[in-house]
């Protein structure tokens, strides 16, 4: 009895190890500084000051709780928010003509090609006590306004650096959508409700959970912002783990709090991804 074998072309087999050889270096660097580095804190974060591993560290989380729900609240919150604006905009955006959308994506990318340490001062140069906001309603007549040192000031942080992160993703996918199919759900009757909810939401669902990624793991994560903004009054997780990993003696804590942001973090990647699909736009871990 003959047995057939299937045969793979060879410009297949040519393309995959070309594809393969030109991703080398991609894993190498990710190799090296992202799960090394990930095996290194894990490391720590079992072990004690002497290199002996203990359970011990974690039973300190409960120190840093409220760090951790304040941080995941505002990261929230802020999320909400740009999602909130960026995508009518994003829609906008994506409805406009070419020259258009070149022009509006520039001055969206603008902020990017700056540092986020001298965008978050801009911010806190404008709400401090003596700051350009107060110093204008003086001017009027008016009271000055508490803003610096509040949770607000620290949400608005965020909404103002991590907005691109959302409108990006969001004008991408908005903007594959072909006009077509909005006409021919108009000429079949469905009103302007029912072909977002039906139509435009469903497919700019991978954008929505790129950019909910893309905006919410940095907020969560942040520290510069809240100490900039916020002060003494609004201490957040990533913080508290700059203070614990200055420390030599606390160095194992700090590592600790970062392996269980980092498996929390994760898992609301996991949990956004569920309503995402294998599309362009989306992010799947």
């Amino acid at each position: 009895m003959s047995k057939t074998r299937s045969k793979v072309p060879l410009g297949h087999v040519k393309k995959a190890n070309g594809a393969t050889f030109l991703n080398l270096p991609y894993m190498l660097w990710a190799v090296i500084f992202m799960v090394v580095p990930m095996f290194i804190v894990g490391y720590y974060a079992f072990t004690d000051a002497n290199g002996n591993f203990t359970l011990a560290n974690f039973k300190e989380l409960g120190s840093y709780q409220d760090s951790i729900l304040y941080s995941f609240l505002y990261a929230f919150i802020a999320t909400v928010i740009i999602l909130l604006v960026a995508y009518p905009f994003a829609y906008f955006v994506s409805r406009c003509n070419e020259t258009t959308q070149k022009i509006i994506m520039m001055l969206v990318m603008l902020p990017l090609w700056m540092n986020m340490l001298i965008l978050t001062n801009s911010i806190s140069i404008l709400i401090e006590k003596n700051g350009v906001i107060n110093n204008v309603l003086t001017m009027v007549g008016l009271d000055k306004l508490e803003l610096w040192g509040t949770p607000g000031a620290v949400i608005f942080g965020l909404i103002y650096n991590y907005f691109p992160y959302m409108v990006l993703p969001l004008v991408s996918v908005l903007s594959k959508i072909d006009p077509a199919v909005l006409e021919a759900s108009s000429d079949l009757g469905s009103n302007g409700f029912s072909r977002f909810f039906r139509i435009i939401l469903p497919l700019s669902m991978p954008g929505i959970v790129s950019g909910l990624t893309m905006v919410f793991v940095p907020c969560v994560s942040t520290f510069y912002i809240s100490q900039k903004l916020g002060g003494a009054g609004v201490i957040l997780i990533g913080d508290v783990i700059e203070t614990l990993m200055m420390k030599e003696t606390t160095y194992n804590i700090g590592a600790m709090v970062s392996v269980v942001l980092l498996v929390i973090i994760v898992v609301c990647i996991m949990i956004m991804n569920r309503f995402s699909d294998d599309e362009e736009g989306g992010m799947i871990i």
